[in-house]
């Protein structure tokens, strides 16, 4: 067996942010964990975290990575044309109010793969002193537009173990790597 170079599936990644309808979080978290990380996997992407906010109860925030453009399409037409999100698609979708908010992005620098040791997450969107990674929107078109995303950018998007002023604290699920 090959080994994979995880750092590679920082080339290009989405933040994707869900609202849900009110109470319905923890349903699709525990969906999302049982059903969807494995096969995702599978099809080429990788689920960096997943995570709640405590600023917004109501919110389900996760990031997905590929080794290129080229394989995120290839990635997302397996997994969306599979059987996995055809048995789980409607149970998934009526936890959501909005999946729309997600930004395509491209590193500026990396570190996902290798945080610092500590605890906690924070995103911020503008460049922090104390990132351990950064990206910047992806100014190439969406190559899977069934998966819309945002293009009211540009944006640069921090990743750190402290908090700043700005930056949102992001709480692991069970299953996050980015802890």
């Amino acid at each position: 067996m090959r080994a994979v170079d995880f750092s590679s599936f920082e080339t290009v990644l989405e933040l994707r942010r869900y609202t849900l309808h009110p109470g319905r979080r923890d349903e699709l978290i525990a969906l999302f964990e049982r059903e969807f990380v494995e096969p995702q996997e599978a099809s080429g992407a990788h689920l960096f975290g997943l995570f709640r906010t405590a600023a917004s109860p109501d919110e389900f925030v996760w990031l997905r990575g590929f080794s290129s453009f080229a394989a995120r399409a290839d990635a997302l037409s397996a997994f969306y044309t599979g059987p996995v999100w055809r048995r789980f698609r409607d149970e998934a979708n009526a936890t959501m109010v909005d999946s729309d908010n997600v930004l395509l992005l491209r590193p500026v620098r990396r570190g996902l793969t290798s945080p610092p040791p500590g605890s906690g997450v924070y995103v911020s969107f503008e460049a922090s002193p104390s990132a351990f990674a950064v990206f910047e929107t992806e100014p190439a078109p969406n190559n899977f537009p069934r998966l819309p995303v945002r293009t009211d950018g540009p944006f640069t998007v921090s990743f750190s173990r402290a908090a700043s002023p700005g930056a949102e604290s992001l709480e692991p699920t069970s299953r996050s790597l980015l802890r």
